[in-house]
């Protein structure tokens, strides 16, 4: 559509013939990405002028033409200077009903909420898909956002928003994620006056359906539930998100601990639940992670510390369903073909290598998985499809920080003793960590562990004389190329020693 045509006709069309005319446009362009610098200011002035329009009182049907229009021209940065004002953003503000610098703004979004008809409810989703784009696009923008406190009104959405509101709840928890993302005085206030850190975890209880028994501990699912419905999945993916960047440091109120705690229970059990498929699962898990990572490590032991009822004897009682939960998701990122080891698994190996270096029974439960007693020292470390076999490959990767995070957390499972650590791994698969850690020569590192001794099984006792500390196994004898030589080619092969040795002399 040519769009001189389309400012024209926005000035003097009545509303009804705006409507038809944006409907258009959006229909011709609800898939373009990349737009035409030659029509930049064109754009640009479309954009001032749906604004103008939103401005009016229009009905609720032409205000979501007007914001699908937005959305569409919000994708391109370049045209983003009439909105990024505080004149547009108020306007788009309104739109979503978020009222965050208003006096009694609280109550407003609450009694807004219960009253939206369908059409409003629209235009509230629309305004807030804008405000996305626009916020993550316009540095401009995410300064007016803070200077009318967004992060307020979508704080009071938030307490008063319901499960039926699915949309309203999400995109208002994904416009909280990039505020908090983008404007590190935006999270600090957050986290020190709305107390966004609590609030955020009462959305995840309500959203997973958490029912606590327990001070940190959450009723477990029932085997025969069905998976997290997608809707309720979703939100709690943007709360995830938003929760993440709060906990960046710490939360900075007098009940942190007690919060970051319960934080740790609500990983538990999301850990335990499963998705509509195995993607959005694993999608979940590496969520989990990624907060769990950010919370100090004393709170991990809220992951062991439940009933004994499936706890294990061995590990003073603890349940270890969620630690092999994380094993499980590392092994399948370690074998997730062309995928990004840093950021897919660095940090749940950083994760399980904090958990393991604090927590003794957390340590001997994964040293069991992935570090058993050896017994078939014939093959070198790296080579098979053991869980260990994959880390000490990782141990000589390309990438420095996979590489380090491998050996670390191996090296931690050791009790960071070297001895043990070349037992496993081989001294060349080694070398890297141990010139880092200043251990060539031997010892260990400077954590201190218990005194409990790891026993090697008879065949490993039997075969260790016989081991090549440099590839960890034990190489098959090199036959004897003398023995089966005739006397003559035996004194050729003298012979052209003795030459060789005359050359050197002489140069």
């Amino acid at each position: 559509m040519d769009l001189n045509n389309i400012l024209s006709r926005l000035e003097t069309d009545n509303e009804e013939e705006i409507e038809k005319l944006l409907q258009q446009y959006n229909r011709e362009n609800s898939h373009t990405f990349s737009f035409d610098q030659k029509e930049e200011s064109l754009r640009s002035k479309l954009c001032q002028s749906i604004l103008t329009v939103l401005g009016r009182q229009v009905q609720p049907c032409c205000q979501r033409a007007c914001l699908e229009t937005l959305r569409i021209l919000s994708r391109d940065k370049r045209v983003l200077g009439p909105v990024a004002t505080k004149e547009g953003m108020l306007v788009l503000a309104g739109l979503a009903q978020l009222h965050g610098g208003e006096e009694g703004g609280d109550n407003q979004n609450g009694l807004k909420e219960d009253t939206l008809t369908e059409e409003e409810e629209r235009v509230v989703v629309e305004a807030l898909k804008c405000l996305c784009n626009v916020v993550f696009n316009s540095v401009a923008a995410q300064q007016v956002g803070a200077d009318v406190q967004l992060a307020r009104g979508l704080c009071a959405r938030l307490h008063t928003t319901r499960a039926g509101r699915h949309e309203v709840g999400l995109f208002s928890l994904r416009l909280l994620f990039l505020l908090s993302a983008l404007r590190p005085d935006v999270r600090g206030g957050l986290r020190r006056e709305l107390h966004a850190v609590r609030l955020l975890t009462e959305v995840l209880e309500r959203t997973l359906d958490v029912h606590w028994v327990g001070p940190y501990e959450a009723a477990p699912p029932d085997p025969q539930a069905l998976p997290i419905p997608a809707e309720d999945n979703e939100r709690a993916m943007e709360a995830l998100k938003a929760l993440f960047n709060l906990t960046l440091s710490d939360a900075g109120d007098e009940d942190g601990d007690h919060q970051l705690r319960l934080i740790s229970a609500i990983m538990r059990h999301l850990l335990m639940l499963k998705t509509q498929t195995e993607e959005k699962t694993e999608e979940a898990h590496s969520h989990a992670v990624n907060l769990l990572s950010n919370l100090p490590v004393s709170c991990l032991d809220v992951l062991i510390d439940v009933p004994v009822q499936g706890g294990v004897e061995e590990y003073s009682g603890k349940n270890m369903e969620a630690v092999q939960v994380l094993l499980d998701f590392m092994e399948k990122r370690i074998d997730k073909q062309g995928s990004n080891y840093k950021e897919g698994l660095t940090p749940v190996l950083s994760l399980l290598t904090e958990g393991s270096r604090h927590h003794r029974e957390i340590r001997r439960y994964i040293k069991a998985q992935v570090l058993p007693p050896l017994k078939d020292v014939k093959i070198r470390p790296e080579i098979g499809t053991t869980i260990r076999n994959k880390l000490v490959r990782l141990m000589t990767h390309v990438d420095m920080g996979v590489k380090q995070s491998a050996a670390e957390f191996l090296f931690v499972l050791c009790k960071e003793s070297v001895d043990n650590l070349l037992k496993y791994t081989g001294y060349g698969n080694a070398a890297g960590l141990l010139v880092a850690r200043g251990l060539l020569a031997g010892g260990r590192g400077e954590t201190q562990y218990s005194d409990d001794e790891d026993s090697d099984t008879e065949e490993y006792k039997s075969a260790k004389p016989f081991i090549n500390p440099i590839t960890g196994h034990v190489e098959e004898p090199m036959p004897n190329p003398i023995e089966e030589m005739t006397e003559e080619q035996k004194e050729y092969e003298a012979q052209k020693l003795v030459n060789m040795f005359d050359k050197l002399s002489r140069t």
